[in-house]
């Protein structure tokens, strides 16, 4: 396969790259110490085209492919993991799913505010007591005349409590019907939503993750995306979609914890010599740099895949668990080589390890991804 890079793929990089050089890294920290999800960056992005890469031009968006995306993230996530987070949960979940299923008055009701950042987006799938067990989803929909009402609440929703837009996959018809439950788009200012507890995390502390509760929300027939009944096809094939961000940002997050730490290694001197001549040291730096290049390649192959309009099941949840563990190793190693410095938030690893832990849980767990991948192998795929 080649993955060589075409010239508005290496152009999405760069400009990521410099965004978040000039517009990221001076404010990173005191985003995460305070929690704080930085609308007017992501705005920013929006203007740039990083919000809606995968959007088409006719909808307001930039109109570009999974390679351009995938790069655009990881170069966002080699600064920051949060603001890599809200790229991704935004491009991949709400907006795509409102592309992928959405009618044409939904596309361009939506997708020109949601390409652009000037909404924000938000996706709800996950509830308190059915996370990886969405079947037993107990959020509902019920038909009142020409009318859909929901009640129950969603949990760990990126952007649940500052989105714009909220696509929610909620329960239509029976428990544990995998055709009983359907997927509504819904605007913040209807009075029915109400946001809840806002999570305090380890990570990713400046991608806002709260509680969306519906109370008696009223939406009318056409907030459905698609048709009735077909919510959790819909919320798993978006998924499949969706893991190959998570191994852009997982990918992301190694790139720059491997980045600091050779520039660290050939500074720091120890016995008279940059510890970076250590073998101990370049051991650890060659065992980094291998896992990276493996998950780079894995997620290429995915978002080739994507782009050629294939099936991705199997190869995005191989590209999002080996790059998400290999985002845990790398930074821990990271942490290694800075010893005592790493432990501090005085330097960027410290960071990194804390965000990491993230992908191997978000949009699906690693040992999810290991059911998804064992089910393909059993049945040919």
């Amino acid at each position: 396969m080649d993955f060589e890079q075409t010239e508005s793929a290496r152009m999405v990089a760069q400009t990521a790259k410099d965004f978040a050089e000039k517009e990221i890294r001076p404010y990173l920290m005191d985003w995460d110490e305070s929690q704080t999800l930085p609308l007017d960056c992501l705005r920013k992005m929006g203007e740039l085209g990083l919000m809606g890469i995968l959007v088409p031009e006719e909808y307001g968006g930039a109109g570009l492919g999974y390679f351009e995306y995938v790069n655009g993230i990881v170069e966002i996530a080699k600064v920051c993991g949060s603001v890599g987070l809200s790229m991704a949960a935004h491009n991949s979940l709400c907006s795509n799913h409102i592309l992928s299923f959405g009618n044409e008055a939904q596309k361009k009701k939506y997708l020109p505010k949601l390409a652009t950042a000037e909404h924000l987006g938000a996706w709800a799938l996950t509830e308190p007591n059915t996370g990886s067990d969405a079947m037993r989803m107990k959020c509902t929909a019920k038909k009142e005349g020409n009318e859909w009402v929901l009640n129950g609440t969603k949990c760990w929703i990126t952007h649940g409590k500052s989105s714009d837009i909220i696509v929610a996959i909620v329960r239509t018809g029976e428990l544990l019907d995998s055709h009983g439950m359907t997927t509504f788009v819904i605007e913040r200012t209807n009075p029915g939503i109400k946001a809840g507890k806002k999570e305090n995390k380890l990570g990713m502390r400046a991608s806002e993750t709260a509680e969306v509760i519906f109370d008696n929300c009223r939406v009318s027939e056409d907030a459905i995306l698609g048709k009735e009944g077909e919510g959790f096809q819909q919320a798993m094939k978006i998924l499949d979609g969706g893991r190959i961000s998570i191994a852009a940002l997982g990918l992301g997050i190694a790139k720059g914890a491997l980045e600091a730490s050779i520039k660290y290694a050939k500074e720091r001197e120890q016995f008279g010599q940059p510890i970076a001549h250590f073998q101990a040291i370049g051991f650890k730096l060659a065992d980094m740099a291998m896992q990276i290049e493996a998950g780079e390649l894995l997620t290429f192959q995915a978002a080739d895949a994507k782009n050629k309009g294939k099936k991705v099941t199997k190869l995005g949840a191989f590209a999002k668990y080996h790059t998400s563990e290999v985002a845990v190793s790398v930074a821990n190693d990271a942490v290694q080589i800075f010893g005592g410095y790493g432990y501090t938030k005085d330097f960027p690893v410290e960071k990194f390890y804390r965000d990491s832990k993230l992908c191997t849980i978000g949009e699906g767990t690693s040992e999810i991804q290991k059911l998804v991948i064992a089910r393909e192998l059993l049945k040919g795929n």
